[in-house]
């Protein structure tokens, strides 16, 4: 069941001052001011803001030319254009807009592993990301799902940030997921698809199902995959009894070497196949481990990646 968040309706305070929540400190928030997030196809929006939009508005960057109607505006003939063809053509400018960016963090029993736990990482990427749209005028809204789902209704604003740092503080790693049917209903009740963060360690068989729903809702979509050094390299030896985080199941086995590099093969094996369904989509995939700072994962990962500039 999605309960939706009701924070306390903050002062439109800047956020950076004395107001900062405990998620980030205000010499890095003042850092994000400086970064924008990348979109690479042309969305729709409903107010000014600062996003290239499809349509085809007043501003004063000249886009295109097409031939003069009946109705159009008089004003944006181009009587050069008619002195030399003889012919009523009117200019059209690129009209910037705002967009919604959609803010998917996981928030499965499986995020809490690793040292720190994979949470963490998600909480800091997912509240980075969001501060850096809603300063740059664009709507955001969030999910986090795993025992308890909480929702964030679409925000606009730098105050708003606020609203989206309570969301995250409040995501408490527990339980499973139905990935594929939680992604399915997202798209299918999502209002207005624009560019969508999915923030994940994916730990789901049904992973592809989840994001082919997102694609095919014509989502811009990017994962950032956060996967704890544990996973990836476990230092653990011997018998063994091992609980599953997410079905809560125990298995009994026994570590040596050999077995755990055929371990590290299947996981890197596993990354591989994650990113090239990506590629093959046109989705952006981000391996992000959750032991390096918030940042390093956004100066350099995913500025690097072309996430954000």
């Amino acid at each position: 069941m999605t309960e939706p968040v009701k924070p306390e309706t903050p002062e439109r305070a800047e956020p950076g001052e004395t107001s900062a929540p405990r998620l980030f400190d205000e010499a890095f928030l003042r850092r994000l001011d400086r970064l924008r997030l990348v979109t690479r196809r042309a969305q729709p929006g409903q107010l000014q803001g600062e996003r290239r939009s499809p349509k085809r508005g007043h501003s004063v960057e000249f886009v295109d030319y097409r031939p003069y109607v009946p109705g159009d505006d008089f004003r944006q003939i181009d009587w050069h254009v008619y002195a030399r063809l003889e012919r009523f053509f009117v200019k059209l400018f690129a009209e910037e807009e705002d967009i919604t960016v959609h803010l998917l963090v996981d928030a499965s029993r499986s995020m809490a592993w690793g040292t720190p736990p994979k949470m963490e990482m998600a909480r800091k990427l997912a509240g980075a990301l969001g501060y850096i749209a809603l300063n740059g005028l664009d709507r955001v809204t969030a999910l986090t799902f795993g025992e308890q789902a909480f929702t964030l209704p679409p925000r606009r604003g730098r105050w708003s940030a606020l609203a989206l740092f309570s969301l995250l503080e409040r995501a408490t790693p527990d339980g499973a997921v139905d990935f594929a049917a939680t992604m399915q209903r997202y798209a299918q009740t999502a209002r207005r698809p624009g560019p969508l963060l999915l923030i994940s360690d994916l730990l789901a068989p049904d992973w592809a199902e989840g994001l082919r729903a997102l694609v095919a809702r014509r989502f811009e979509v990017t994962v950032l995959h956060v996967l704890a050094p544990e996973e990836l390299d476990p230092s653990l030896r011997g018998d063994l009894r091992l609980r599953d985080s997410e079905r809560d199941e125990i298995v009994e086995v026994t570590l040596d070497e050999q077995t755990v590099a055929r371990y590290r093969q299947a996981v890197e094996g596993w990354r591989e196949e994650i990113q090239r369904w990506c590629a093959a989509r046109d989705v952006r995939y981000v391996f992000v481990p959750s032991h390096v700072t918030v940042e390093e994962a956004i100066f350099s990962l995913l500025v690097r990646q072309g996430i954000v500039r």
